[in-house]
């Protein structure tokens, strides 16, 4: 066959530019600066990325200038975290409701449906140009099935659905039945959704970079432990339903960020893995989050921390082992986002050793770069040095929230916990994770 040599110039000459091409595209997705999901795991600056972090979830609060705003500590708190080798901090947006209601954490952000506190919204700025500096990155959460923060209850009663129970007051059988009807609430979700659109498509006030732009963040997540609270197939429907448009919502307004779900697993889902799945199957999800409380659970009790622990780490492998399969399936990282095991002697005193905790962290870190993608201990306390033993106005901000006991899962700075946490990212990072 006779070639022609014009056709055969051009030809060369559009493989050529669709090579460049090709070759560009290549380059930017590689330099973006947002960690993705691929083949199942994350990817950060090009390369497989696992991590070690903490729940910091007061961090806007305290970079905030006014009630509760601590900038000089603040600064001590991120810098002691990543001298540690902490990036990943996973954090609370902002609470919602009124201040002075017992058990909730204060200065809350939205007071009224779309009211916000604008302090509190400079803080959740300020707290993200500071992880900007230091390269960290946080899990933004915008909503909480527990009344600590307001959450599902507030929004109930902001629809008219009744005053939100407090489960330390009103019972948690009660509590619970009364958070259920916000899967089947539409009103409730709505006041939600909005608050989910002005938070995720809002401008940095500090940097001039929206939201969507940020690599301080890691990933949106739809609320705290979202649960349905119910084994009605209705309710059951209403749960998966509203999870889906809100992290349909969050994609189309930034579709830069990983979005998670906040769940504790099978825990959070009735112990129904269909429920999980279906939570799982999600189209915008990108990632499955795993929540483990051993003493919550059963599996150490009070007066033998020490001596559950075999027993405890155990069923922690169980748990973890059950997730894994289905989180392979649907080609998603898995992270243990949130995990607590208390002081020793079950006391909430600084002064209460940790050898419990410190076991069972060393137990659980090990598996990051392994079986799961990260880890995130609850929760950082750091210099806090709290006055009472339930949260007071004015007290110190610790990892423990309002309604439990102050010190009793928290880390401090000085606490023996901290050499565990520095050694395991140093492994991490010593596999090359």
């Amino acid at each position: 066959m006779r070639t022609n040599p014009m056709k055969q110039t051009l030809n060369i000459a559009i493989l050529l530019a669709m090579t460049l091409l090709a070759s560009a595209c290549g380059s930017r997705q590689e330099s973006s600066p947002f960690v993705r999901v691929e083949g199942g795991s994350f990817i950060r600056n090009s390369r497989p990325y696992s991590y070690i972090g903490t729940n910091f979830w007061y961090g806007p609060i305290l970079a905030s200038e006014g009630e509760g705003g601590n900038y000089d500590r603040l600064v001590r708190e991120l810098d002691t975290l990543q001298s540690l080798g902490v990036e990943n901090l996973r954090v609370l947006v902002g609470g919602d409701g009124p201040d002075g209601v017992f058990s909730r954490i204060e200065p809350t952000l939205q007071k009224e449906p779309g009211v916000y506190n604008d302090t509190i919204l400079t803080g959740l700025d300020r707290f993200l140009e500071e992880l900007g500096k230091r390269n960290m990155q946080a899990v933004l959460y915008l909503n909480n099935s527990w009344e600590w923060s307001g959450g599902y209850g507030q929004y109930l009663e902001w629809a008219g659905a009744g005053k939100a129970l407090i489960p330390l007051v009103d019972g948690y059988a009660p509590f619970m039945a009364q958070m259920a009807q916000f899967s089947v609430n539409r009103k409730a979700q709505e006041l939600f959704f909005r608050h989910l659109e002005t938070i995720v498509g809002r401008t940095n006030s500090r940097t001039g970079k929206p939201y969507r732009e940020d690599p301080a963040i890691f990933a949106w997540q739809i609320g705290n432990e979202p649960r349905c609270f119910s084994s009605d197939p209705a309710v059951q429907d209403g749960f998966i339903g509203w999870l889906t448009e809100a992290a349909r919502r969050i994609k189309a307004i930034d579709p830069n960020h990983l979005v998670s779900v906040g769940s504790e697993g099978l825990w959070g889902c009735e112990n129904d893995m269909a429920l999980l799945e279906r939570v799982t199957a999600i189209p915008d999800v990108d990632y499955m989050t795993i929540h483990i409380w051993p003493y919550n659970w059963s599996w150490a009790h009070a007066d033998r921390l020490v001596e559950d622990l075999p027993d405890a780490c155990a069923k922690t492998d169980e748990y973890i082992a059950a997730h894994l399969e289905l989180a392979k399936r649907y080609g998603q990282p898995v992270v243990v986002e949130e995990f607590g095991f208390p002081r020793d002697g079950f006391s909430p005193e600084r002064t209460a050793t940790t050898q419990g905790r410190d076991t069972y962290y060393r137990h659980l870190f090990a598996k990051v770069g392994k079986e799961i993608d990260g880890a995130n201990f609850w929760g950082w306390s750091g210099f806090a040095r709290p006055a009472h033993v339930q949260w007071e106005r004015g007290d110190d901000y610790s990892g423990d929230p309002a309604q439990e006991a102050q010190g009793l899962n928290g880390v401090y700075n000085d606490d023996t916990t901290v050499e565990i946490v520095r050694q395991s990212i140093q492994s991490l990072h010593d596999q090359g994770k």
